[in-house]
């Protein structure tokens, strides 16, 4: 029974009995029943002016939850000229406005969402709360042969050896692994809230032709420095051997000279070589660091004494201005001693004659910058100075700065070095906190 119906019942119930019993006990006057009727009949009339004004709001939210309930939200209602149905009214039609401004802000997020996930070059999975597939992207389907039939599966009931690898990754990592033959995939694993519950979802990009292509470009550019050093050193030697033989005369007062002479610069050229060999084989075999607790500035002083004699022949001055604090860090004091050498050669070479070397640290954060006044880096190799066994030195090997790269890259350290304006070039490390 709805409330306009019990409401009149109870009205016209009331109103009867009224009536009723204003007829049995004033029958005898007329004029009483008269007025009494009347009565009636403008309580009947209040009584649904006050219907009206309680069963508006009622229908108002009726027509309103309908609307709601059919996604219609341009439904909006009008004012009634009642203070107390506007004030509902006004704010009904807010939430409408709201609710339809922040539907389409949804929509079109999950448009947008939705040709960015079609777009993109990565293969993209999406599960449910029960880790069965709901839905994967063009590039997964191309790259899975993935069909219809298999949304509402597991990754584990899938043929396919990468989804099962996939299945096997926990939330929030991400991991290489190996597909048939020589493929590659790096996959990430991460969750989203739907609903206040997480949902998995993957993304996997095939790494396999990349990692072929900066395989072969390391190799070649590996290659040709060996063959260029290699060359170098067996043709010099082979000449000199060869002009020995050319040559050869025991009777020639010289010739014990000259072949002592020629001997020794074989020698020369077989230790460049060895040199160069050792100086690889420490960038590609360089060990894990072994963390310690040091005193940076006490190191950083320690090497400059063992360069103060170079600098002086090359009238170079060390400018300190270090942090008053202590410089403490966990790192390994070896392979940093390596960093720091290498650095402070390379300063000494830039400036040549006459200069200034200013090392600068603080400790919030932990930084360290070392500047010299020399030569400057060029700008069209500025982008080239930590890529692998780059040099711009005529004899270079380019294994100094490939060592600092891979020692600070060990320790997490942020570094960077090139030539600002003022002409000084700068080193700058910063380590992370302990």
């Amino acid at each position: 029974m709805t409330i306009r119906l019990r409401y009149w019942l109870f009205i016209g119930f009331l109103h009867l009995a009224i009536g009723g019993l204003t007829i049995y006990l004033l029958w005898e006057q007329k004029v009483w029943i008269f007025v009494v009727e009347i009565a009636v009949l403008f309580s009947l009339f209040i009584a649904f002016r006050i219907y009206r004004n309680f069963i508006q709001p009622v229908e108002f939210i009726g027509r309103g939850a309908d609307a709601i309930l059919d996604q219609d939200f341009n439904v909006k209602l009008r004012p009634t000229g009642s203070k107390d149905m506007d004030k509902l009214v006004t704010v009904y039609n807010a939430m409408i406005d709201n609710i339809r401004e922040e539907r389409t802000q949804v929509q079109q997020q999950h448009y947008f969402l939705q040709k960015l996930i079609n777009a993109s070059p990565a293969g993209i999975l999406i599960l449910n709360y029960d880790g069965q597939l709901t839905e994967y992207n063009p590039q997964a389907e191309a790259m899975l042969r993935l069909k219809p039939s298999d949304l509402g599966t597991t990754l584990q009931q899938h043929s396919h050896p990468l989804l099962r690898s996939i299945a096997e990754v926990p939330v929030g990592e991400s991991k290489i692994i190996s597909g048939k033959s020589i493929e590659r995939f790096k996959c990430q694993v991460s969750h989203f809230v739907h609903r206040g519950f997480n949902r998995k979802f993957v993304l996997f990009q095939e790494l396999s032709k990349e990692i072929i292509s900066a395989e072969k470009r390391a190799y070649g550019k590996i290659i040709r420095m060996m063959a260029h050093e290699v060359n170098n050193s067996i043709g010099a030697i082979n000449s000199i051997l060869q002009s020995m033989l050319d040559f050869y005369d025991p009777n020639s007062p010289d010739w014990e000279t000259d072949f002592r002479t020629t001997l020794q610069i074989a020698v020369q050229r077989n230790d460049r070589l060895n040199r160069f060999m050792k100086n690889f084989a420490e960038v590609v075999r360089l060990p894990a660091p072994h963390f310690e607790s040091l005193d940076l500035h006490e190191m950083l002083q320690n090497i400059a004494r063992l360069m103060t004699q170079q600098a002086k022949d090359r009238v170079i001055e060390f400018e300190w201005d270090l942090a008053s604090k202590p410089f403490q860090l966990q790192a390994d004091p070896r392979q940093l001693e390596q960093v720091f050498v290498n650095i402070f050669k390379n300063a000494l070479e830039s400036i040549g004659q006459s200069g200034t070397i200013r090392i600068h640290t603080t400790t919030e954060p932990l930084r360290l910058q070392i500047m010299d006044n020399g030569a400057g880096i060029a700008p069209e190799v500025a982008d080239k100075l930590f890529s692998p066994f780059f040099s711009t030195k005529p004899e270079g090997q380019g294994v100094g700065l490939t060592l600092i790269r891979e020692i600070l890259v060990q320790h997490e350290a942020d570094f960077s070095l090139r030539t600002h304006p003022s002409g000084w070039t700068v080193f700058e490390i910063i380590f992370k906190k302990n």
